[in-house]
This record gives structure tokens, C-alpha cells and sequence, in this order.
């Protein structure tokens, strides 16, 4: 059966769709030792050879099978599968046995909490899609205490330092610690560094920055530095939201080895 190319390569556990597709355009791909560059080309796992960056990837695809795993990402470490830089990768938080994983989205160098990994492109690409409206709930320390109305500005959206303007978001204040406050922000989309830059415009920086929940997905007895697989219902619950749905309990934590 034909599907597009970057579809394949996520499967493939390569890159993410977006990235596949980045791949595509700057002339990384080749099908049957011809060089591809439109986005709209299908090919068959099957029967065409499929190369990227040189690379047979039809091995990998008669094989594969779909791996979701839950990590508590540390501060100081990059939602990437490389740097230039040489910075820690959350992917070196797994043991090589899992196969190659890409992260779900992002969490900035210095933001901890839950991160997804997969090699399912479909799965990538439904999570952090905007228009799916999966829940990313975060715990946010912030320098001072806002007043009121600086934050009600945050929740029906403010102009970010690039000209883009955010949607709406919840946020609740959830204690005060002296001079500074705790807020939970709950968000659908998610710019780079949003909620930093969201309270920056107030000018109140985020000292520290947690995410604690993913739509259903709940795990606070996960320790930083540590993963676990997800079970096939709590993927479910992910991709099939629920109304009214309650965070999933969470399994037994493993380490990150």
C-alpha cells in the first residue's frame, strides 16, 4: 500500500512528520534511487527502496513496532534526538533497547516534567496538532506576586515579543511562598517558551517552570530522570480524548538506566 513518504520515515522512527518533511525538501530522500523532493510523493514500504540520508529504512519498517514512553524530563537536558552543541538529550535518558525514539513536541532546556517519546509519526503528529486541543497543564513559580488584572491580561491573551499574539489560557493561582507565587497555566497550543514570555509581558519572570499533566496522562509518582511505557489505554485516552475524563493512574515507575 502507498502512503507519503513522510509518513514512512516517522514510522520509521527517523524524525517526526514535520521533520520528515524538512528531510524531503532539502533533498535527503531518495525512493528507488531517485532523489525526492515534493511533499506529496507516496511510496510502497513493500516494494519501493527507501532511503534517507543513504540509509535503507524498508528493514526498520517491516519490524517496527509502536513504542510510547513517559519520561519526567530533568532541567538540563534538550527535547532534541541531536545537538550541534553537545548538550545532555532527553533521548540519552533511555536505554539504547527501546530503538530509536523521537520526543512529542518540546519542553524547554530548563523546564522539567512530562515528555512523550515515540517512534509513531501518526501519534506526533495528532498530539501536537493545535487543532486536537490536547491539555498541557503546567506549574509555574514566578517572581513577585501579579496583581489581579496583569494576570486576567495573560488569560484572554497578550502580544508576545515577536508580534504573535497567544490564545486564551487558564490560570489559577495556586499559592503564594513570600515574595513569589505559584500558578498552575493550563494551555492547548504551545509556542517556544510561551509561558515564560507570557509573564515576561507582565514583568514577572518564571523562576521555575513544571509540566505536570498531558491531556489524561498523570504521573506524580514519576521522579525526574525517570520513564515507563504507556499502556495501550492510556494511548487510547491520548488520542481519543473523553469528556470529562480523569488523569489515568499511573503504573509502577521505571529508571531512566
Amino acid at each position: 500500500m502507498e502512503e507519503r513518504l513522510q509518513k514512512l520515515i516517522a514510522a520509521a522512527g527517523i524524525a517526526s512528520r514535520r521533520h520528515a518533511e524538512e528531510l524531503i525538501t532539502a533533498g535527503l530522500v531518495t525512493v528507488n534511487g531517485q532523489l525526492v523532493t515534493e511533499l506529496g510523493t507516496k511510496a510502497d514500504a513493500k516494494r519501493d527502496h527507501i532511503k534517507v540520508r543513504g540509509k535503507l529504512i524498508n528493514p526498520v519498517l517491516a519490524k517496527r513496532e509502536k513504542v510510547y514512553v513517559l519520561l519526567n524530563k530533568p532541567k538540563g537536558y534538550l527535547s532534541s534526538v541531536s545537538d550541534p552543541e553537545g548538550r545532555p538529550l532527553v533521548t540519552e535518558l533511555l536505554p539504547p533497547s527501546l530503538g530509536r525514539l523521537h520526543p512529542v513536541g518540546r519542553l524547554d532546556f530548563n523546564t522539567e516534567g512530562l515528555l512523550l517519546l515515540t517512534n509513531d509519526g501518526d501519534f506526533t503528529n495528532f498530539i501536537t496538532a493545535a487543532r486536537n486541543r490536547v491539555e498541557k497543564v503546567y506549574e509555574a513559580k514566578v517572581k513577585g506576586l501579579p496583581p489581579e488584572p496583569a494576570i486576567e491580561r495573560i488569560r484572554r491573551g497578550v502580544v508576545l515579543d515577536d508580534g504573535t499574539k497567544t490564545a486564551p489560557a487558564k490560570i489559577t493561582k495556586v499559592e503564594e511562598t513570600g515574595s513569589n507565587a505559584w500558578f498552575e497555566v493550563v494551555l492547548h497550543q504551545g509556542r517556544n517558551q510561551q509561558i515564560r514570555r507570557m509573564f515576561d509581558v507582565i514583568g514577572h519572570s518564571v523562576v521555575k517552570l513544571r509540566r505536570a499533566r498531558i491531556g489524561s496522562l498523570q504521573d506524580d509518582d514519576l521522579r525526574p530522570g525517570y520513564w515507563r511505557l504507556l499502556t495501550p489505554a492510556e494511548v487510547n485516552r491520548l488520542i481519543k480524548p473523553q469528556r470529562k475524563s480523569r488523569p489515568a493512574k499511573a503504573s509502577r515507575a521505571r529508571s531512566a538506566g
